[in-house]
């Protein structure tokens, strides 16, 4: 019987015939898998805890024949039951959820479970504040998918200016000046995207003063690489 255990993190939930769901997790080392949970909504069903949204799991999985395997049994490794008490930290986490599976292929690579796992550790974190969290992810998303911003350099290769304000490249992913008027971005912007891009946790952006303006200033441009590098 060819089966294998990993850890997991439920991006999708689909109800089956009358009691089943077929559930998408992301692995570390298996990529993303899809395994009907039999039984799992019938009261008392052990599955139940192995297929809890915003928690990693233990999971054995039966391979299957086709797409579809089958969840033999799992165990709930860590729940991050804070996220659902506040309405803001829910939705970051349902829509980091939504970005890595609608960005990553069958088989992506272990970043990008790690980088889902780190977020929702963040946010379960109620001293975080929940945008910057959201902010980190983008920032790491794109890193993660080889669209990292060139933040040290402008369009013409000189080194960014601390005196200068630019405006964005999204084509070349690099900032430009222009002639006629400044642009949008100061240096304190370039230096907080550089300390985001760079950050291992999202709570280091937190300690910036200024973070909540920061991240209200770059969000938007954030979005705007993610919508055309990602197509999301």
């Amino acid at each position: 019987m060819n089966r294998y255990i990993t850890q997991g993190i439920v991006l999708r939930r689909t109800d089956f015939a009358e009691a089943d769901r077929i559930v998408t997790f992301i692995t570390p080392d298996h990529g993303k898998i899809r395994a009907i949970a039999k039984g799992v909504r019938k009261p008392k069903s052990k599955l139940a805890g192995a297929i809890e949204l915003f928690s990693v799991s233990d999971l054995t999985i039966l391979v299957g024949r086709g797409e579809i395997n089958t969840l033999m049994s799992g165990r709930l490794a860590t729940h991050y039951g804070q996220i659902v008490k506040d309405s803001a930290r829910t939705d970051a986490a349902y829509e980091a959820i939504k970005l890595i599976n609608k960005v990553t292929e069958d088989q992506p690579e272990e970043a990008y479970f790690n980088l889902l796992a780190q977020t929702l550790e963040s946010l379960n974190d109620s001293s975080l504040e929940p945008q910057l969290a959201a902010l980190w992810f983008n920032m790491q998303l794109l890193k993660v998918a080889g669209h990292m911003p060139n933040l040290r350099t402008d369009a013409s290769g000189k080194k960014l200016a601390a005196d200068k304000k630019y405006y964005f490249e999204l084509e070349r992913m690099c900032f430009r000046t222009s002639p006629q008027q400044p642009g949008e971005f100061s240096s304190d912007a370039v230096k907080f995207l550089r300390l985001g891009f760079g950050a291992q946790r999202p709570n280091v952006l937190q300690r910036v003063k200024s973070a909540a303006n920061m991240a209200v200033q770059v969000g938007p441009l954030i979005q705007a690489m993610l919508a055309a590098h990602l197509r999301i």
